[in-house]
């Protein structure tokens, strides 16, 4: 592993941006402070520094808010808007994103900490995103007529009102396209909580609203600590749906708290992804693209690879393939052309990842790459790390509980059928893989996850149209990126009368 530092300037509108004294949320078009005049910092992970000041919004502001969305969503005319009308400016809206991707790009790679050409395929993905929907929108059959004897009946389809989502700091800019998306083509309106750690390119997202004539109150934008402005949205019994993406600890609290008021919620969680890999791959090749995997975002990704599980017979070669490929990462500031590999998002995460590490060794596994605190020129007080590589039993810790950093567990097997029970042997069902030339072997054992997700020579896979989601510890209550994402966000009503 190496280090590298030098970074390019940063762009006018960015450094314009974040000179601002203290950053509001974004309530009906307006401006909001908090209630009580609260603010809270953001760092840039890279140097440890902060970077702007934001409100935090209190209970009563978050009340306000999606008094607001209710009030756009009965009074502005977007719910009842032409869907194709409504489709123009979201189309509008993602144009406009996509021409100011550089500077979008820039915030977020200051504020989540992520190589900047991650940050702009994030906001490509979201561009993406958007505009799959807004399409999609155009072809629902909003009024289906079923041939019932002696009736004549259909089922109408409408928008639900005000929409809820919690959304977290590893990807903030993709997964509010992922979120605010469907329900914005669908006609909803929309309270977004960002996460406190990465706010800022959501802010920036609601001028941009502004400039193309979204309508006031359809998008609003509420930051804040978790416990107050977080519990506030999830526990509003004004919301119709509400989405969160965060750890399963967090999504029990807010699953409790809307089943209170049963409202709807989905529930994106945690993972312990696993990659069975077989002895007829290609070595080289799948440890390269396991690597590019687990160090991708610092292994800030819920869906990752994080359980290497390689047939027996190739275990040592595998190993060593990965060694000499983590040891070449780059480690350095994520404006850096050069960085491959940027830090974790906050102290905090910094040490849950060290001290993983530790609990990993002192429960018997064994440290084939050391891992550890990484440094960085110019960026001593910066939350970065080294990648890691932990071998032994699936019973330890750091192979059972979720990491989030740039460390793999690895295990061998002997069948196929072990195999599969490992990959099973968890209390997460996110995503899995299976590596091997023999495609029928890799659908065989595809299908056989306790997962949400199965993918083939490959990982962290999402293209438009095909349902992502988790079961077990890692989600509940439906899916995204889908068709079935959109009719989440339509009230279906079933009309009947007797001939």
């Amino acid at each position: 592993m190496s280090t590298v530092s030098q970074t390019i300037d940063l762009l006018p509108e960015v450094s314009d941006f974040l000179a601002r004294d203290v950053h509001a949320g974004i309530v009906g078009g307006k401006p909001m402070f908090a209630s009580n005049g609260d603010t809270f910092d953001v760092l840039n992970p890279a140097t440890g520094q902060k970077i702007a000041t934001v409100a935090s919004l209190q209970a009563d502001d978050v009340a306000k808010a999606v008094d607001a969305a209710e009030e756009a969503f009965l009074k502005s005319g977007w719910a009842k808007m032409q869907v194709n009308e409504r489709g123009a400016l979201l189309h509008r809206l993602a144009d406009a994103v996509e021409a100011k991707k550089a500077i979008i790009a820039q915030i977020e790679s200051l504020d989540a900490g992520k190589i900047l050409a991650q940050a702009e395929g994030d906001v490509q993905n979201f561009v993406d995103t958007m505009r799959y929907f807004v399409d999609l929108a155009q072809h629902v059959n909003y009024r289906n007529v079923i041939a019932v004897r002696g009736h004549e009946a259909w089922v109408a389809r409408h928008p639900w009102g005000p929409c809820g989502f919690i959304i977290p700091w590893n990807f903030p800019f993709l997964l509010a396209g992922w979120g605010l998306s469907p329900a914005l083509a669908a006609g909803n309106t929309t309270v977004l909580k960002p996460a406190e750690d990465t706010p800022l390119s959501a802010l920036y997202l609601m001028e941009i609203a502004k400039e193309v004539g979204i309508p006031d109150g359809v998008i609003n934008v509420i930051p804040g600590l978790g416990h107050i402005a977080g519990a506030a949205l999830s526990d509003n019994p004004k919301l119709k749906r509400m989405s969160f993406t965060g750890s399963p600890e967090v999504g029990r609290l807010v699953a409790e708290a809307c089943g209170r008021n049963l409202t709807s919620v989905k529930c994106e969680l945690g993972g312990k992804g696993a990659a069975v890999i077989f002895d007829d791959v290609d070595v080289a090749d799948t440890a390269e693209k396991l690597v590019n995997a687990i160090t991708f975002h610092t292994g800030q990704v819920c869906c990752d690879a994080t359980r290497w599980l390689i047939n027996k017979n190739i275990f040592d070669e595998f190993v060593d393939e990965c060694l000499s490929r983590m040891k070449s990462v780059q480690v350095g500031n994520p404006l850096d052309s050069n960085a491959q590999m940027g830090p974790v998002v906050n102290a905090k995460q910094k040490d849950r990842v060290l001290g993983y590490l530790e609990k990993g060794v002192a429960g018997g596994a064994e440290l084939i790459l050391e891992g550890g605190a990484a440094e960085v020129a110019g960026c001593e007080s910066g939350f970065y790390v080294k990648p890691a590589l932990l071998s032994g039993t699936l019973d330890n810790v750091a192979a059972r509980e979720e990491i989030f950093g740039p460390v793999a567990y690895l295990s061998p097997f002997d069948s196929e059928e072990e195999a599969i029970y490992m990959a099973n042997n968890t209390d997460y069902g996110l995503a899995n893989s299976v590596w091997s030339a023999d495609l029928t072997r890799c659908a065989r054992v595809a299908e056989a996850f306790e997962a949400g997700n199965g993918w083939i020579n490959a990982h962290n896979v999402f293209p438009h149209g095909v349902p992502y989601a988790g079961v077990n510890k890692s989600g509940m209550g439906g899916g995204v990126l889908s068709p079935e994402t959109l009719n989440d966000y339509l009230r279906p009503i079933s009309i009947v009368r007797p001939l």
